[in-house]
């Protein structure tokens, strides 16, 4: 399976990217917090679905660890702004169309779909420290269970 080539210990690459509302989101600014960054293919596809429910469901717990939940992915503003209507989201999308932030991340690989291979957004998350520096990254996640497994670990690591 593809796996990104970033990995825990390494400075998380810089970005700034809209939300779903046109506001600019940059990992600079969100120095001194956890940052919890999911890379995921597509708005409102079952596994991206469940996913970003999930996180959505423990965005309080994460804020309580003083962490910030980003979902990453291709889709547009106005893709995100009715995905996160649809599914009654709780948390900030950010839209990287150019994708530039997926390769600065390293997320895009190919995959067999459908008979064919295709270069896609493999779901891919990052935990990103108060100094702006990798603390874990997950790839190929599976969307069922996975929101827990990172607050787990983000409680773990602020323990240490």
């Amino acid at each position: 399976m593809a796996k990104t080539s970033l990995e825990s210990g390494q400075i998380a690459p810089d970005f700034c990217l809209p939300d779903q509302e046109g506001n600019r989101i940059c990992l600079e600014d969100l120095k001194g917090k956890w940052v919890i960054l999911f890379f995921y293919p597509r708005d409102n596809t079952p596994g991206c679905s469940l996913e970003a429910r999930n996180f959505s469901c423990l965005r309080k717990d994460f804020e309580a660890e003083n962490a910030i939940i980003l979902g990453v992915s291709r889709d547009s503003q106005e893709s995100h702004r009715k995905f996160i209507e649809k599914k009654e989201l709780k948390i900030k999308l950010l839209s990287d169309e150019k994708k530039e932030v997926h390769e600065k991340y390293d997320v895009m690989h190919s995959k067999h779909f459908k008979g064919k291979d295709v270069i896609s957004a493999v779901r891919t998350t990052f935990l990103v420290n108060p100094e702006g520096e990798i603390a874990k990254v997950w790839d190929n996640v599976k969307a069922a269970g996975h929101a827990e497994k990172v607050l787990g670990e983000l409680k773990t690591l602020k323990e240490k």
